[in-house]
C-alpha cells in the first residue's frame, strides 16, 4: 500500500492538469515528488524554499487572485511555525485554501521534536472557519483531497504514515460527512479518529461498546455523537440515560473533549480524551514505540478504555 503522502503527490499532480485554477506551494518538503508537475506547470507549482511564513503568504496571495492553493510541508512547519500567517493571511483576509501536512505527531521520530506537531489540530481549533480532515487510509486521503479541491473554504488535511488496513467511506460518500458507525454497543461509545481505528477495534474486541469513525473532526459531528449515545431516548422509568464517551485521537490528548462535552451538555455524561501526551519523549525510537508510550497501541487503549468504563 502506498503512503498517504505518496497518494497526495500523485493525485495532486493529476489534478493540476485538470483544474486550471489549482496551484501547489511547497517549502522544499516533497519537492522531488512534485518535480514532474513543476516542469509541466511551472507557474502553478512553486517552491519557496525553507521559508514557511512565505509559504503561507504566497498561498494566501494566490487565493486572493481566485486560485485554489494547496500549501504543503511537515505539520510542525505548516501550522506551528507560521501560525500568525495562517491566522491573518487566510483567516483575516477571508480567503480559502488547502493546507496538507505530513509528519504528524511522531511519524518521523528520528527528526526529533522539531519535526513533531501533536498540537496542530488544537492550535487550528483557536481559529474560525477551518475544516479539519484526518484520513486513516490513502484512499480516504484521496477522496477528502478531491472534495477539498472542489470547494473554496479553508481545509486542513492531516496525513500520516500510520494507516488502517482498509479504507472506509468518508466525506460526502457517507451521506452526511460526519461520524460513521463501525460497531454498535450499549456499554459506551468510542470515537476513533483517522489512523487510530484499527487499534481501537482491536482494543475493544469483545466489549459491548459502540465505535464511531471520524475523519472530519472539525466541524465536530455533534448530532452524530448524540445519536450514537442515544440522546433523546428515555428509559422505561422515564429517566435520561447517561453517556460514557472515549475519543481516541492521533494528536494531542483531549483536543476534542470540549466539543464532545458541548454536544452532550443536555444529558449526564463522561468524556475521556486519549491521544498524544504533553510530555516530550526524548528517546525518539520508532513510531510503534511512541504509540505504546502514549498508550495508543491496542493493549494500552484496552486498559484505559476498560478502566474508564468500569469507573
Amino acid at each position: 500500500m502506498d503512503t498517504m503522502r505518496d497518494r497526495f503527490i500523485a493525485i495532486t499532480s493529476q489534478l493540476l492538469a485538470e483544474e486550471p485554477r489549482l496551484a501547489v506551494v511547497l517549502a522544499d518538503i516533497s519537492a522531488d515528488g512534485f518535480a514532474p508537475a513543476r516542469r509541466a506547470h511551472p507557474d502553478r507549482v512553486i517552491n519557496v524554499g525553507i521559508r514557511e511564513q512565505l509559504l503561507i503568504g504566497a498561498g494566501a496571495g494566490m487565493a486572493l487572485t481566485g486560485m485554489r492553493p494547496i500549501v504543503h510541508t511537515f505539520a510542525s512547519f505548516l501550522v506551528e511555525r507560521p501560525f500568525e500567517q495562517v491566522k491573518l493571511d487566510f483567516g483575516h483576509q477571508g480567503v480559502g485554501g488547502i493546507l496538507v501536512s505530513a509528519g504528524g505527531s511522531y511519524d518521523w521520530p528520528a527528526g526529533g521534536f522539531t519535526h513533531m506537531a501533536p498540537g496542530d489540530v488544537a492550535l487550528l481549533d483557536t481559529l474560525d472557519g477551518w475544516t479539519v480532515q484526518v484520513p486513516g487510509h490513502p484512499d480516504e486521503a484521496e477522496a477528502l483531497l478531491r472534495e477539498a479541491v472542489d470547494g473554496d473554504d479553508r481545509v486542513y488535511v492531516r496525513l500520516s504514515l500510520q494507516a488502517n488496513q482498509e479504507a472506509r467511506p468518508v466525506g460526502r460518500s457517507t451521506g452526511s460527512g460526519g461520524f460513521s458507525v463501525v460497531r454498535e454497543g450499549r456499554g459506551g461509545t468510542v470515537v476513533a479518529v483517522g489512523p487510530m481505528l484499527d487499534n481501537v477495534l482491536a482494543a475493544t474486541e469483545g466489549l459491548d461498546v459502540g465505535v464511531l469513525y471520524a475523519t472530519t473532526v472539525r466541524p465536530f459531528d455533534a448530532a452524530g455523537l448524540r445519536r450514537a449515545v442515544g440522546a433523546g431516548v428515555r428509559t422505561d422509568a422515564g429517566a435520561v440515560p447517561s453517556a460514557d464517551v472515549v475519543i481516541v485521537e492521533p494528536y494531542l490528548a483531549g483536543t476534542s473533549t470540549a466539543a464532545a462535552n458541548e454536544a452532550l451538555m443536555e444529558l449526564p455524561h463522561r468524556v475521556l480524551g486519549l491521544g498524544v501526551g504533553r510530555a516530550e519523549l526524548r528517546r525518539y525510537g520508532q513510531m510503534e514505540e511512541h504509540l505504546a508510550a502514549h498508550g495508543l497501541d491496542a493493549r494500552g487503549l484496552r486498559e484505559r478504555i476498560t478502566g474508564f468504563l468500569r469507573g
